[in-house]
Formats: structure tokens, C-alpha cells, sequence
């Protein structure tokens, strides 16, 4: 289903690494990333590479780690309410999830969220971790969300999926060479709702844990 074209350069998120910037604590970084969502324009781009994250604000990852699997189902369609809002008036959200199976626990927990956001709006498609295994010659690709020409934001995690924050880029010599990779795995994913029906829904429950 996914094979990399293989013009574009597989080196282009190792310069992120290299790339100045500006690093903001997660509550700094959350405002500012708020306010830049507000006033894109154009289409938002957004990877997701990590295969767990810590996410204890949110009740359905607590219940699910926890083991409680369908009260953990039933806070996402709480949630569901609240998604159209991030997108209705704003810059069209694109989602590229990259899946390494077989699925975490986190994983799974996490593309029933994604459905639901994508059925409120928000445009993901699923790539394969075999997909990009030209782009991490040595490490995993970076946790990235592109809003512009010179605005791009490499999300930091510690080893255990905590969130630390983000780190601004503004080169738009970094940026572009980015989103053009990230053009291209989008157009070779497949839908993430198609995905979750597929593979997602008739898995059972997770074990306890991330």
C-alpha cells in the first residue's frame, strides 16, 4: 500500500536536530501553539511517530490504563462532543499517524480518538513504520507540527511519553524540505477511519499499561 518515492531526501529530519530554535516549557509552548493554530491559514500538518504517550489529563487514558477498557471507550464519546470545535473556522488539520504493529495499548486507545476527531473534521491518514525507515537511520522520526512557512514546532517528550514541550523552528530552508515529506507520506497513507474499522475496532480490549 505505501512505498516511498524515493526523490525526496531522507535526511531531511535529521536537520531539524541540527536546526536552531527556540525551546518553550509544555505551558508556554501549549499558549503559543494555541494562538498559531488560531491564526493559520492554509493546512496545518502534524506528525505522530512515538508509539506511546503519558497522558494522565485525560480520563480515558487513565481508565484504559487501568485496565477499565469500555468505561475508557465510553469517555471518548464524551469527548467526541468538544472536537468540531478545534476545527470548525480554522486551518484544515492533516494528520499523518505513523502505526508500527502489533498495536500498544496506547495505540489502540489512541486511533479510537483519532477517529473520532476525524469524524469531527480533522483529516489523518495511517502510515506504516516500514514506511519511513529511510528517514530514521538512527533514531525515530520527531514528534513535528508545521503551521506555516516559517513556524514549525518539534513537540518534546522524555523517555516515558511525558510531555516536556516544544521547540520553534522559523528557517524556512528547515521547514519546507519538511513539509514536502510529510506531503508525501500523507499521499500515500490510507484514511485513519478506514484503518480503524480495519484493524482498530474488532481488536480486544488492551492489556493494562501504555
Amino acid at each position: 500500500m505505501v512505498s516511498l518515492t524515493g526523490h525526496l531526501d531522507h535526511h531531511v529530519f535529521q536537520q531539524i536536530r541540527q536546526a536552531s530554535g527556540t525551546s518553550l516549557p509544555r505551558e508556554a509552548y501549549n499558549r503559543e501553539f494555541q494562538a498559531a493554530y488560531e491564526g493559520a491559514r492554509g493546512v496545518v500538518w502534524k506528525l505522530e511517530r512515538a508509539q506511546h504517550f503519558h497522558e494522565p489529563y485525560v480520563p480515558s487514558w487513565v481508565a484504559m490504563v487501568e485496565g477499565e477498557w469500555q468505561r475508557s471507550l465510553r469517555l471518548v464519546e464524551e469527548m467526541r462532543r468538544a472536537f468540531p470545535a478545534d476545527y470548525e473556522g480554522f486551518a484544515e488539520f492533516r494528520r499523518i499517524r505513523v502505526v508500527d504493529p502489533p498495536l500498544t495499548p496506547y495505540m489502540q486507545w489512541e486511533l479510537h480518538v483519532l477517529a473520532a476527531r476525524a469524524e469531527a473534521g480533522e483529516r489523518a491518514r495511517v502510515v506504516p513504520a516500514f514506511a519511513v525507515r529511510d528517514y530514521e537511520p538512527d533514531r525515530l522520526l520527531p514528534e513535528l507540527l508545521i503551521l506555516g512557512d516559517d513556524l514549525m514546532y518539534e513537540v518534546l517528550y522524555d523517555h516515558a511519553g511525558r510531555h516536556l514541550g516544544g521547540r520553534r523552528l522559523t528557517d524556512p530552508r528547515v521547514i519546507g524540505p519538511c513539509r514536502e515529506a510529510l506531503a508525501d507520506l500523507y499521499d500515500q497513507g490510507e484514511d485513519l477511519l478506514e484503518y480503524h474499522r480495519r484493524e482498530v475496532v474488532p481488536l480486544p480490549p488492551p492489556g493494562r499499561g501504555h
